[in-house]
């Protein structure tokens, strides 16, 4: 355990940030996976809503930190390639 006052606090950022960035992240498992589920059922157009909350979801977590930028858009272009292969 820290005894500087400096790496105490420094603990508790780390925690507030975890939280967040863990927060963030289900949030985007749950946007996918909802796209994946109504992939699997043929519904474009519930796979069309899905497709907009999950680049909503991803470019956030961009601006945020959590994840890279880059990874972010190829996310958005290979999810974007599925539906448009589905269609």
């Amino acid at each position: 355990m820290a005894n500087i006052k400096s790496a105490k606090k420094r603990i508790r950022v780390i925690d507030k940030k975890t939280a967040r960035n863990r927060r963030i992240k289900n949030h985007l498992k749950t946007a996918l996976k909802n796209f994946d589920v109504a992939i699997a059922e043929g519904n474009m157009e519930a796979a069309k809503v899905a497709l907009v909350a999950c680049e909503k979801e991803l470019m956030q977590a961009a601006a945020k930190g959590t994840i890279h930028k880059n990874a972010a858009s190829r996310k958005v272009s290979r999810l974007t390639k599925r539906f448009n292969n589905a269609k």
